[in-house]
C-alpha cells in the first residue's frame, strides 16, 4: 500500500486465531524477512482484517525488504527489548528546514512500534515526505519504542556541505584598515559645512588676536585657610572686604514701632452726627 502516513502492517484475522493460541508477549511485535533479498525488518500490528494469504506493507518498508508487490515475506513473532537510544541520518538536507526537527521526528515516531538499524523510514510533516536512516539504536540492533524514554540524536544529512569559511590574510589590508594616505584621492562627494562663512553686514571678518601669555607673576595662589576643620566648607573670596556698618543705626532705622502712623477719621468734616 503506497500510504506514507501508515506504519504497521494488517494481517488476516487466521493469524489472530493462531496467535491467541500461543504464549506471546503483547504487545504483538513480528519480524519480516524477504528470503529472496535477505532483508529483514521488524513492525507491529495496525488490525486483522486483511484477505486470507494476504498481509499489507506500507511502501517505505516493502523498500527496506526489496519487496515488490504480490510477493512473498515470512512473518515470525518476535520479543523486542524497549529502546533507550535511537540515531537518525535524514536522506536530504531539506530536513534542516524544519524549525524543531527533533519535536517533529519525535512526534512521528509515536506511530511506530519498533525501529531496525539500517531501514529508512518516512515521516510526513507539512505535505512532504521527509526519509530518515536508522544508523543505531540501543539496547539492540532492533527495540521496541512502545511508551519508552528515548533519547534521539542526528546524524548529518546525507549530501550536506559546510558552509566554507574564508580564512582571512591578516598581512592583507581590510576596508577597514586602509592606506590614509589613498583618502585624499578618493571621490568623497559632498560633505556638509566645508564651505567659508561671510557676515550678515558684508564686512570682512578680522582675525582674532591670540591672548597673551601669562607670566608666573600674573599667576596668584589661594591663601590657605589654616583653621580647616573636617566636615566643614569655607568659601574664601578675593574681593575688598565690605565697610561695618553701624549696627546702632541700622536697629535705630529698622526697629519697629506700634501706632506710629497717621489715622484717618470716616466721617466728613462739616457734618454732625
Amino acid at each position: 500500500m503506497n500510504n506514507f502516513l501508515f506504519f504497521l502492517v494488517i494481517m488476516p484475522p487466521s493469524a489472530l486465531d493462531q496467535l491467541s493460541r500461543l504464549n506471546i508477549t503483547y504487545p504483538m511485535l513480528f519480524k519480516l524477512t524477504n528470503k529472496n533479498s535477505d532483508r529483514m525488518t521488524h513492525c507491529g500490528v495496525l488490525e486483522f482484517v486483511a484477505d486470507e494469504g494476504i498481509c499489507y506493507l506500507p511502501h517505505w518498508m516493502m523498500q527496506n525488504l526489496l519487496l515488490e508487490e504480490g510477493g512473498l515475506v515470512q512473518v515470525e513473532s518476535v520479543h523486542l527489548m524497549v529502546a533507550t537510544y535511537s540515531k537518525f541520518q535524514p536522506q536530504s538536507p531539506d530536513f534542516l528546514d524544519i524549525t524543531n526537527p527533533k519535536a517533529v521526528l519525535e512526534n512521528a515516531l509515536r506511530n511506530f512500534a519498533c525501529l531496525t538499524t539500517g531501514d529508512v523510514i518516512a515521516i510526513n510533516y507539512n505535505e512532504k515526505i521527509y526519509e530518515l536512516r536508522v544508523m543505531e539504536t540501543k539496547p539492540d540492533k532492533a527495540v521496541s519504542i512502545i511508551e519508552c524514554d528515548m533519547n534521539v540524536d542526528f546524524d548529518a544529512p546525507l549530501g550536506y556541505k559546510e558552509p566554507e569559511r574564508r580564512a582571512q590574510n591578516h598581512d592583507e589590508p581590510t576596508e577597514e584598515d586602509g592606506d590614509p594616505s589613498s583618502y585624499a584621492d578618493m571621490d568623497t562627494g559632498f560633505r556638509a559645512f566645508t564651505g567659508s562663512g561671510n557676515r550678515l553686514d558684508g564686512k570682512t571678518k578680522g582675525i582674532e588676536p591670540s591672548p597673551a601669555p601669562l607670566a608666573p607673576s600674573d599667576i596668584k595662589r589661594g591663601i590657605p585657610n589654616y583653621d580647616f576643620k573636617v566636615g566643614r566648607i569655607t568659601f574664601i573670596r578675593n574681593s575688598r572686604p565690605q565697610p561695618k556698618k553701624n549696627v546702632e543705626d541700622d536697629d535705630a532705622m529698622n526697629r519697629f514701632i506700634a501706632f506710629s502712623g497717621q489715622g484717618q477719621s470716616l466721617r466728613k468734616k462739616g457734618r454732625k452726627p
